[in-house]
């Protein structure tokens, strides 16, 4: 079983991924919405399809430090189950997605293959 690490506030800037299924769409797109709407972020797309490393259907929003704590806890609060990936943004995507990745909820395999290249 892999150990779950609490989010750390570390670096300047991050992304958080929520992911979803069909059944969760809806609720993810209002998910994103409401976090971009009351910590002025930018968010991403909803893809419906697997994108880069992601495994899942998902939505990212991009935040720095400055609203890590926040945010963090928001999510946590509010996303009821569905499962959001929190990793830096440090320029080296392979360390951002595996040493500087945290997890809400249930933990996923991400294809870091790409990152090896």
């Amino acid at each position: 079983m892999r150990e779950i690490k609490r989010p750390v506030n570390s670096h300047r800037a991050y992304h958080a991924h929520v992911y979803f299924e069909q059944e969760t769409l809806e609720f993810a797109a209002k998910l994103c919405k409401e976090a971009g709407e009351r910590f002025n972020l930018k968010v991403g797309r909803i893809h419906q399809a697997m994108v880069g490393p992601h495994p899942k259907w998902s939505c990212q929003i991009t935040f720095g430090a400055k609203h890590f704590d926040q945010l963090v806890l928001w999510l946590e609060q509010n996303r009821k189950g569905l499962t959001v990936l929190i990793h830096a943004l440090s320029g080296n995507d392979l360390n951002d997605h595996t040493i500087y990745a945290y997890w809400l909820g249930d933990s996923v395999e991400l294809d870091i293959s790409m990152f090896s290249a």
